[in-house]
């Protein structure tokens, strides 16, 4: 069976100090064919000299509506088989690609797939993991988007259906797009591997605009739900799916795995510039 193809979408807006590090990781993934799209929406910093440096990179600068809007213009733009998005401070990690491409493979019901994913500092030191489970819809609606998107992937007939983000989301919009694909039947597949980094760091929008996450968080179970609740009952199965969250990652092993990884906290993961890094992230694939 021929290997499916990638399209990468990185919005970008003035993110020069990280934009290379996820250029890097797009282009030394190894085994795959992957596209990389780069949505600038006019960049005032040193974006477009980077962005000059790589001729094989497809790249656009132009005006949009927000961040949900340019990663819209990169899915209609793409021509992967599967088609993700990768902020620009965040990064692949070594053989990511590869882990989503086996199992796209292998399942072709599927129509979303997503891993794991660590999260680091601006610095790319390791801070902490975030290892999943199968998909579950409650765990998802109620308690929230544990889903990373930044190592999630959707088969392109997602997109051919008209399946797009949002725009009136700004914090939430991939755990409205989760629930709304969800809904929608699309199946979704867990990878049980570390795919990606996630930058944790000062000007991320969901630690900037905490309220508006909340706001936008209620909006999707407002929308989405089967029937209305009380703020009360929310919160009862809110705490009630978290323990189930906890006991099926006990179960499948990955609160252990989140440990092993915790244990090397502060290690470098920018895999990219460094051998020590490469050899020390590749290692996260057989936790």
């Amino acid at each position: 069976m021929q290997a499916p193809t990638f399209s990468v979408i990185t919005p970008s807006r003035n993110c020069g100090e990280f934009l290379e590090d996820a250029i890097l990781s797009v282009a030394q993934q190894e085994g795959v064919t992957v596209e990389h799209v780069v949505q600038d929406s006019l960049s005032s910093d040193s974006t477009l000299e980077i962005l000059r440096r790589y001729p094989n990179l497809r790249w656009q600068w132009e005006s949009d509506c927000g961040q949900s809007d340019a990663i819209n213009r990169g899915f209609l733009r793409a021509g992967g088989d599967l088609v993700g998005w990768l902020n620009a401070d965040d990064y692949y990690l070594p053989g990511g690609l590869s882990a989503i491409a086996r199992a796209a493979a292998e399942h072709p019901e599927a129509d979303v797939f997503y891993g794991d994913c660590v999260f680091v500092d601006g610095r790319g030191s390791l801070v902490r993991s975030k290892a999943e489970h199968d998909f579950d819809h409650d765990i998802l609606f109620y308690f929230g988007c544990y889903i990373p998107s930044t190592a999630t992937f959707f088969r392109r007939r997602v997109i051919e259906r008209g399946y797009l983000l949002d725009c009136d989301f700004r914090v939430c919009m991939d755990f409205e797009y989760f629930v709304r694909l969800a809904c929608a039947g699309f199946q979704f597949h867990y990878v049980p591997q570390f795919i990606a980094a996630f930058r944790w760091h000062e000007d991320n929008i969901s630690l900037q605009q905490g309220e508006r996450r909340l706001y936008e968080r209620l909006e999707v179970q407002r929308r989405h739900g089967t029937r209305a609740r009380s703020q009360t009952q929310m919160e009862l199965l809110r705490q009630g799916v978290r323990v189930k969250r906890i006991l099926r990652k006990i179960a499948n092993g990955n609160a252990m795995r989140e440990l092993r990884v915790w244990q090397q906290q502060g290690k470098n993961t920018l895999w990219m510039r460094s051998a020590e890094a490469q050899a020390r992230c590749s290692s996260l694939a057989s936790l």
